[in-house]
């Protein structure tokens, strides 16, 4: 199963460590992480999933991998800069939106408009998005989902 982990590409020390321990519990339930492949958010899920051997896909917003993140396993650079949302929704099976700003609020909305669930730790508050305290909460939601 895919999960994409959207947010920014700039976050405090405290989401970092969030989304690092969502990215490890991703790995751990052996699902494949999605991200936009840069920095803040989607290096720190990242990071923790590729710490627990996990494989981590980054849809990259450039035509090369020069701005990817260290802890990616398969980057694949599109050159369609913030276009490239669209992708990263459409390759998951569920949405976990850590933070985040502008971009972050347009991938939840394609993910919104696609259909799928979306779970959210300190995010938008916005309709559709399913507030969860902890990245152990969401995991634990897309499982019982998943059933």
């Amino acid at each position: 199963m895919n999960i994409s982990v959207i947010g920014g590409s700039k976050c405090s020390v405290k989401t970092a460590k969030k989304a690092e321990e969502l990215g490890q519990l991703i790995a751990e339930n052996k699902w494949i992480l999605i991200c936009g492949g840069g920095s803040g958010v989607m290096e720190a899920a990242c990071k923790g999933a590729y710490k627990a051997g996990g494989v981590t896909v980054g849809l990259l917003p450039e035509i090369t991998d020069k701005y990817a993140n260290k802890y990616l396993t398969v980057k694949i650079p599109m050159g369609i800069g913030y276009a490239r949302n669209i992708f990263v929704v459409r390759a998951s099976d569920y949405i976990i939106a850590v933070d985040g700003k502008t971009g972050t609020l347009s991938e939840i909305a394609f993910a919104l408009n696609e259909g799928k669930k979306v779970y959210g730790i300190e995010t938008w508050d916005i309709p559709g998005v399913i507030k969860v305290l902890s990245p152990q909460e969401a995991v634990e939601r897309v499982k019982v989902d998943v059933k």
